[in-house]
């Protein structure tokens, strides 16, 4: 259960907590289209569309940290590192605009800006409708001597914040800021500092995380221990089985297995796993960045001293919200959050599956 004064309690703690969140920052660029201004190129004889609106925020670990200032969390720290080139401009101009600390978020000769270009056709009366997304990513491997600069202010901060929050976006091996060496680091760091929230969440890495508290969804899980026919069945004992071993073999610290709609799996050592459900929400929704926005609502509930199963709860209240916001990455403020709890099956308690 959680009740409308131990949410205001966690919610007013966020002030007090520093985050510093690691990974790859993205520029999200919307160009708004106009279908009614469209012409023809005269050179090529295909359509034109018209933009006239551009909106510039930040994107992948940008989400986090734009989740995190809406829930006012007191201090939040960029780590990892953009192109010197437009893109890295507005990232940051986005950045600081969020009250996000951009000292450790290091600008790299040779390197793009990450960014997601997203074309949206705005017709009055009816949601956006996004067309081909145009994606700038870095194509060769990390430089050393980029990895170096990243470990040198993870340690720095490791020293200096409540928790971190890992934001793993890129897919190619090493292509990214959170590299293999990265990891290491982090896992030591989750070894020898038990009192520091780390929270990870990886496309196609989650495997490769130790030693800190991951997020993965339902078939992520799976294979980070090998096959199992009923993973997939949050009802099945192989399913809590996994959950547990996750968090007892992998991690030393608490599991959040995310299962959409269904909710989330929170699982903590030897304990049984607890399923917290999700929030019922209406009408048309955009599922995008609400693996984001539930972690920055996590991270800071654990932070500021709440249990897994309560960050479970303040992330789901959290993801709900944000996936009503059509068109954007969206975010939540915590009278939003309160409010919310309300229409939630949190008042009435989460309790672990039946055996």
């Amino acid at each position: 259960m959680l009740s409308a004064e131990r949410l205001a309690e966690l919610l007013d703690g966020f002030r007090e907590v520093r985050v510093a969140v690691l990974g790859d920052f993205f520029l999200d660029k919307y160009l708004d289209i106009d279908p009614a201004l469209s012409e023809l190129s005269l050179e090529t004889g295909l359509e034109a569309y018209q933009v006239v609106g551009v909106r510039c925020q930040p994107g992948a670990a940008g989400t986090v940290t734009n989740n995190l200032s809406a829930l006012e969390v007191g201090t939040i720290r960029a780590l990892g590192y953009c192109g010197q080139d437009g893109e890295g401009y507005e990232l940051r101009r986005g950045l600081h605009r969020t009250r996000v600390d951009t000292e450790h978020l290091h600008e790299c000769a040779g390197r793009f800006t990450p960014t997601y270009t997203k074309p949206l056709v705005r017709t009055p009366g009816a949601p956006p409708r996004e067309l081909n997304r145009l994606d700038i990513k870095n194509r060769s491997a990390t430089p050393r001597e980029v990895e170096d600069r990243v470990l040198a202010s993870l340690a720095t901060l490791a020293d200096e914040v409540d928790a971190i929050i890992v934001g793993d976006q890129v897919q190619e091996r090493d292509h990214g800021v959170v590299t293999t060496r990265v990891r290491k680091a982090l896992a030591e760091l989750g070894r020898t500092r038990p009192g520091l929230v780390i929270v990870a969440d990886s496309r196609e890495h989650i495997a490769q995380f130790d030693h800190v508290s991951i997020k993965p969804n339902a078939r992520e899980a799976e294979l980070t221990l090998g096959d199992n026919e009923d993973i997939l069945d949050p009802g099945s004992e192989g399913f809590r089985q996994t959950a547990r071993m996750l968090s007892m073999l992998r991690s030393d610290r608490p599991v959040f297995v995310t299962l959409g709609d269904q909710g989330v799996l929170a699982a903590d050592g030897p304990e049984e796993p607890v399923l917290v459900p999700g929030v019922p929400v209406t009408g048309e929704i955009d599922i995008v960045g609400a693996g984001d926005s539930f972690c920055a609502g996590a991270t800071a509930t654990l932070a500021a001293g709440g249990t897994p199963v309560e960050a479970a709860m303040v992330g789901c209240l959290v993801a709900s919200l944000t996936i009503q916001q059509i068109g954007t990455t969206g975010t939540a403020t915590p009278a939003m959050v309160r409010s919310r709890l309300a229409e939630s099956p949190y008042v009435g308690g989460a309790r672990p599956r039946p055996q």
